[in-house]
């Protein structure tokens, strides 16, 4: 009895992997996708360019968010700057043009 119940919990897990390998066959795009939209992620752009500016002030880096002034795509960069003698940090808010 011991093995029966062996050489079916082998079989039950035989077909479920080899379902999951065609469904993952049959899920894969048949046409592939369009590119002429590239997709623009502004926020991570926002983040790379916040760390250039925290390391240029010296401080670290605290929010980097992308806004909109003046009909111009910004990223608004917050820096904390160590204090002078053991002080708090200072927060410096610095915006950049996105492009």
């Amino acid at each position: 009895m011991k093995t029966l119940r062996s050489h079916f919990r082998t079989a039950t897990l035989a077909l479920c992997a080899a379902g999951l390998f065609a469904s993952q066959a049959t899920a894969m795009p048949v046409i592939a996708p369009d590119q002429s939209s590239p997709i623009v992620l502004a926020a991570s752009d926002c983040y790379a360019i916040g760390q250039q500016v925290a390391e240029q002030n010296g401080g670290t880096l605290a929010k980097a968010s992308q806004s909109t002034r003046g009909g111009q795509p910004v990223c608004v960069i917050v820096v904390l700057v160590p204090g002078k003698d053991g002080q708090r940090p200072r927060r410096s808010e610095i915006v950049v043009p996105q492009n």
